[in-house]
């Protein structure tokens, strides 16, 4: 049985977090992914790779398998084995090869060829959990989707404005906290700001422009 997420609300009123999305947008207006890809086929690929990497090392890897293969026939057609050379640097690189030619052809299979824009249906590709599948949704889809990785688990929680103990419990809270008109846009901005600003052993609360938000109580500035 799945465990209901845990019923809580944001530390922060209304009106700061208002102020710290509106913040995030004079200083970002268009926020993007750090993850390179060709079309939506490849974000998926991408994205399923990510697990557990970072941005830069997927990067490496699949410059020349997206130039091989940018569609999943052509990437079926590559073969498992290739795959995986390829992707040799990404850590559990077996696994995600294996599951890149897996949803491949399920993909084929299933969805003739193309990327189905439903995150229920997403979920049922090998290798995309709710994460990936939110990734997806709002970046090749424009839906306002939250994305919860361990940058943003861990900024939702510090600042105070979405307390959880399990990502999902993160993410539904998000929805309900951040101002509508900022939805978009908000995943990544929480993510970049995590993995650059509120870094999990030395924030660097010097440079944040919410730090007046920010309920953390061990704020750094040397």
């Amino acid at each position: 049985m799945t465990k209901k997420p845990t019923r809580k609300r944001s530390r922060l009123s209304v009106a700061h977090r208002q102020t710290m999305f509106d913040r995030f947008y004079a200083a970002d207006p268009e926020p993007k992914g750090e993850l390179d890809y060709i079309n939506v086929f490849t974000l998926l690929v991408a994205v399923v790779l990510s697990a557990q990497a970072t941005d830069v090392g997927v990067n490496k890897a699949t410059k020349k398998l997206f130039q091989l293969a940018d569609t999943p026939q052509k990437m079926l057609d590559l073969g498992e084995d290739r795959v995986r050379e390829e992707v040799r640097t990404i850590g559990l690189y077996r696994n995600k090869a294996k599951n890149v030619i897996a949803l491949s052809k399920r993909l084929i299979e299933v969805y003739g060829g193309e990327i189905p824009a439903n995150r229920d249906a997403l979920e049922t590709l090998p290798g995309v959990g709710r994460k990936t599948a939110n990734v997806v949704m709002n970046i090749a889809f424009g839906e306002p989707t939250i994305a919860v990785d361990t940058h943003l688990f861990r900024l939702a929680n510090r600042t105070g404005l979405a307390p959880g103990k399990t990502p999902l419990d993160v993410e539904l809270l998000l929805e309900k906290s951040i101002p509508k008109e900022h939805m978009l846009h908000a995943h990544h901005w929480l993510i970049l700001h995590g993995r650059y600003i509120c870094k999990a052993r030395k924030p660097d609360c010097a440079k944040c422009l919410i730090e007046d938000i920010c309920l953390y109580d061990e704020k750094v500035f040397a």
